[in-house]
């Protein structure tokens, strides 16, 4: 997927949609896309939704909106937070993924952009592990001097 727009300066510039029954989900939907965008430096141009999944993708408002974006160059990829608010099985959102690209975009899916959560032990460990390969010793005795 691209990093850069067009002209190779600046973020590129992405649509968040989702599609869910309910405010809360719509809500977090939203956020996991915006995480997903940050965490790859796209900039999120737009935030639509649609609260009613049971219609028609192609005639949802908040979709063509997107889509309108899209064609008039304002965004150059989509971030859902699942493919199940664009698509109903892999084979139509890969799909879809071939016509966004066709109309020079990209389709994103968020849904394993959340990060896992770690306890405290776990990231001292990691932090631990990546002194010691560094060569930097945060406890005294933790490498053995030369008797020389």
């Amino acid at each position: 997927m691209p990093t850069n727009p067009p002209g190779g300066l600046g973020p590129v510039p992405v649509a968040v949609y989702s599609c869910a029954a309910t405010p809360t989900a719509l809500g977090e939907s939203q956020e996991r896309g915006r995480y997903y965008a940050d965490a790859r430096h796209w900039h999120v141009a737009g935030v639509w939704s649609d609260p009613a999944p049971l219609l028609p993708l192609m005639e949802r408002p908040g979709w063509q909106a997107v889509t309108a974006a899209l064609s008039a160059g304002m965004i150059r990829g989509v971030v859902v937070s699942g493919l199940t608010h664009v698509a109903d099985d892999a084979a139509q959102f890969a799909a879809l993924g071939v016509l966004l690209r066709d109309r020079g975009g990209f389709l994103a899916d968020a849904s394993s952009g959340v990060p896992t959560r770690r306890t405290p032990d776990q990231a001292r460990r990691r932090r631990d592990i990546a002194d010691a390969a560094s060569g930097w010793f945060t406890q005294p005795g933790a490498y053995e001097e030369d008797g020389s």
